[in-house]
């Protein structure tokens, strides 16, 4: 009987892959070896999630670092906003709080009371508390940033990460305290130069500088004073001469609702020169500064400073720091009708240190001008000056143009002085001033001589900046000879209805201009330069004065 299992169909079995070798199959093998593979397996199997691991707190790491760069930074900028991102919200809030109370606070009162901020910034005690308050505020600003970034980064960063940190927090930290630094070195010297220069009023005394008008909180901080009269003198001084002559005497005479000024400038060797009737000097001097010899040069008007105070009692005046200024104010005011308010006095011998720290003056030269030279001990030039437009000139050659008198006259001179003033009124800009604020506050600590209290700085300030605005400058000249003027002998009664004459069309000038007055000058943005081209020299004889522009453009041939 056939078997039954040949009656069912049958599957064939698939193929099975040929078995590899094993250990076993190789024969007998070492226990030593087996648990080695054992042992390999089970550390490839560990090795797996500690390596997916560490990416992940690489990547927390990076995350993190982030953050804290972002924050840190935000932190720096505006103090408090990174503190808060590391959750010292208290502290953050308020740090955030007081700067934006401190940064809106000082932007309402600078942009809202202009002559309070004005005032604050001309008073010296008030420049050296900004001295140190911002000292501390740098170093507050400075602490914030290291506390923030300390407490933001905590201590899951990579050492690597650390060291970027705090390569960041250092140049943010001079990023704030420079600029800090710098502008407390700039308030110390201001402060400096105001208590060196400007005396308070209680700390000075006058016999001519007017009583203090009560300036408004806001507004306009010359409304009850419409022209300011102050007097620019040029000490020159030496071993040769007794005391101080003020060879360049210029009356700047200025309009304080337009900015529009009238420059008069008195002849050094103007003789006889007269005091007001109702001033004690008077007394002494009935017909003028004169000994009766309108050709003694010990009696002209450059002599007045220096030698009237050795001819009267020191208290004539009553209290007074500068009798010889008082005097002369006394003087220039009842010759030209004006009363003088203050003075200012610039040593010429140190006048070109102040050049060079504006960075030199552009003006317009017409005429070959020599360096030194005297005709009366026989000394030649030692150079000259060459003709031309738009002359940059250094201290030492601005000082020869504004003071040479060889082979000129010294009403020559006088015009070169009145450009002198006007180019460095037009190139005196901000942008130039802040550049060189150090050397020019530093040259001008040891030059200048004013009687301009503290007190008045701020509104003065406010009035250069209509003088600088209306670019309106006529100037007044009287020439021996000329115009009825005679320097032994003058009328005062004629020179003064010149000044009224030519400050009338001053006015007038701004008035027709809309707001600025017709020039020749066209000063470029960089070099200053103070005119243009002009092919005939301009002539003052139609009026009383003339346009400083036109009067300093380059005259080609004259």
């Amino acid at each position: 009987m056939p078997d039954d299992q040949d009656h069912w169909p049958t599957t064939p079995e698939p193929e099975r892959p040929a078995e590899t070798s094993s250990p076993r199959d190789l024969g007998p093998v070492d226990e030593a070896t087996e648990d080695t593979h054992i042992a390999r397996r089970a550390e490839a199997t560990e090795r797996r999630p500690r390596r997916a691991a560490g990416a992940h707190r690489a990547g927390v790491h990076a995350d993190n670092f982030q953050r804290t760069v972002l924050f840190t930074i935000l932190g720096a900028i505006i103090p408090g906003v990174g503190l808060i991102a590391a959750r010292r919200r208290v502290a953050g809030v308020a740090v955030l709080a007081v700067f934006v109370l401190a940064v809106g606070g000082l932007a309402l009162w600078g942009l809202g009371n202009t002559d309070a901020f004005l005032g604050f910034m001309a008073n010296g005690a008030n420049l050296k508390r900004l001295t140190v308050a911002l000292i501390v505020v740098a170093v507050a600003w400075v602490t914030v940033i290291v506390v923030s970034h300390l407490a933001l980064r905590g201590r899951r960063l990579a050492p690597a990460q650390r060291v970027g940190g705090s390569i960041l927090v250092a140049l943010l930290a001079f990023v704030v305290a420079a600029p800090m630094a710098v502008a407390a070195k700039y308030s110390y010297t201001s402060a400096d130069v105001v208590n060196s220069v400007f005396k308070s009023d209680k700390d000075s005394n006058s016999a001519t500088v007017p009583k203090r008008t009560v300036r408004p909180n806001s507004g306009d901080p010359w409304a009850q004073t419409p022209r300011v009269n102050i007097l620019l003198l040029g000490g020159d001084s030496g071993p040769d001469r007794t005391g101080t002559r003020t060879d360049s005497i210029m009356l700047a005479s200025i309009d304080t609702r337009t900015g529009a000024t009238t420059l008069i400038g008195i002849p050094r060797n103007t003789a006889r020169m007269p005091f007001p009737k109702n001033s004690p000097l008077h007394k002494y001097f009935p017909n003028g500064y004169t000994d009766g010899n309108g050709e003694d040069a010990q009696y002209f008007a450059n002599a007045i400073y220096g030698m009237l105070p050795t001819q009267v009692p020191k208290d004539v005046l009553g209290k007074t720091d500068n009798l010889g200024a008082d005097a002369l104010k006394l003087s220039v005011g009842a010759a030209t009708g004006l009363p003088v308010d203050y003075y200012v006095m610039l040593n010429l011998a140190g006048f070109k240190e102040l050049v060079n720290a504006l960075g030199g003056i552009t003006v317009n030269i017409n005429t070959r001008i020599p360096i030194g030279g005297d005709h009366e001990d026989g000394r030649l030039p030692t150079g000259y000056l060459t003709p031309g437009p738009n002359q940059h000139l250094m201290g030492e050659k601005a000082l020869w143009y504004a003071r040479s008198r060889y082979d000129s006259s010294d009403f020559d001179r006088m015009d070169r002085q009145r450009c002198v003033v006007n180019a460095i009124v037009e190139q005196a800009n901000p942008a130039n001033v802040l550049a060189r604020y150090q050397q020019i506050a530093e040259a001008g600590k040891d030059l200048v001589q004013t009687d301009i209290p503290q007190e008045e700085l701020s509104a003065l300030v406010d009035l250069s900046m209509r003088v600088k605005k209306a670019d309106s400058v006529r100037s007044v000249t009287f020439v021996n000879g000329e115009d009825g003027f005679i320097s032994a002998n003058p009328n005062f009664a004629l020179m003064r209805a010149r000044v009224k004459a030519a400050i009338t069309e001053s006015s007038a000038t701004k008035t027709s201009s809309g707001g600025s007055s017709s020039s020749a000058s066209s000063p470029s943005s960089s070099s200053g330069s103070p005119s243009s081209t002009s092919s005939k020299k301009p002539t003052a004889k139609q009026t009383a004065s003339v346009d400083v522009s036109d009067a300093c453009a380059y005259h080609p041939g004259s």
